[in-house]
C-alpha cells in the first residue's frame, strides 16, 4: 500500500467524525488523464481536506518550510504533506513563481491531479479575490481541463488560519466541485496577457458561484499588505 492510501485509510475516516464533511459533485473529476483542481483558499487545513475527499492523488505545491521542521510536530506535518502528494518549492525567491509553474506542468504532463490556488495565498477576510493567470498558463500549456471547487466552512473550524481545528455545531465543512472547463478554444495562445486574464476571470467566477463567496477584484497579497 502507497504512503498516500495508507494516510487516507488512516485519517479519513478520523477527519469525517471531525469535520462530517460534505462532498458534493466529487464524480465530476475525470478518473483518468490530466485535471487541474482550481479552488478558494480560507485556511490552512484547506490543503488537509481536499487530498482525502478525492479519490485520485492531488498534487501541489506547498511552502518548504512545511517539510522542514526538525521537531516531532515538523516531521509528522512533512510525513502527511510528502505524502498526500505536497511538492515543496520555495516560493519566497524571485524564482519562486516560475518553479511552481513548471512542477504544475510536469505534474499534467505525467497525467496526474494537480491542485492550485489561484488567488496565491489564503483570503484574509473570507471574501474570494482576484485569480493570478498561472492557473491559465498551466490549463492552455497542458490542454489540461479545470474542475473549479469550493471550500466551505473551514475558515469556521480553523479561523485566521492557526491553531487547533474547532468541532462542533455550526462547524460543518462543504467541497463542492463545479463541471470541467475546456479551454481549448485558446490552444497556443498561452502568452496572450488578455487570454489568460480571461481564462483566470472565467475559472474565479465558477468558484465563486461554486462558494458563495463575495468577489474583490484586487489581489489578496495586496489586500493583505494594505
Amino acid at each position: 500500500m502507497s504512503r498516500f492510501l495508507f494516510i487516507k485509510a488512516l485519517l479519513g475516516p478520523l477527519l469525517r467524525v471531525l469535520f462530517r464533511p460534505r462532498v458534493q459533485g466529487a464524480e465530476r473529476i475525470p478518473g483518468s488523464g490530466p485535471v487541474i483542481l482550481a479552488g478558494n483558499h480560507l485556511t490552512f487545513i484547506d490543503s488537509m481536506i481536499l487530498p482525502l475527499v478525492v479519490d485520485r492523488q492531488v498534487f501541489f505545491i506547498g511552502k518548504d518550510e512545511y517539510v522542514t521542521g526538525t521537531s516531532l510536530k515538523g516531521r509528522l506535518m512533512a510525513w502527511f504533506f510528502t505524502g498526500v502528494g505536497m511538492i515543496p518549492v520555495d516560493r519566497d525567491g524571485g524564482r519562486g513563481g516560475v518553479a511552481a509553474l513548471m512542477t504544475g506542468r510536469r505534474v499534467l504532463e505525467e497525467g496526474k491531479v494537480f491542485g492550485i490556488y489561484p488567488e496565491g495565498t489564503r483570503s484574509p477576510d473570507g471574501r474570494l479575490y482576484r485569480g493570478r493567470t498561472g492557473i491559465a498558463r498551466l490549463t492552455l500549456m497542458t490542454g489540461a481541463p479545470v474542475v473549479p471547487f469550493a471550500m466551505i466552512g473551514t475558515d469556521r473550524v480553523q479561523p485566521g488560519g492557526r491553531g487547533l481545528p474547532r468541532v462542533g455545531p455550526g462547524r460543518r465543512v462543504t467541497v463542492r466541485f463545479g463541471e470541467p472547463l475546456d479551454f481549448s478554444r485558446y490552444d497556443g495562445m498561452d502568452r496572450d496577457r488578455y487570454v489568460l486574464r480571461a481564462v483566470t476571470d472565467e475559472v474565479m467566477s465558477h468558484v465563486m458561484r461554486l462558494s458563495g463567496q463575495e468577489y474583490v477584484d484586487v489581489y489578496a497579497t495586496k489586500a493583505k499588505a494594505a
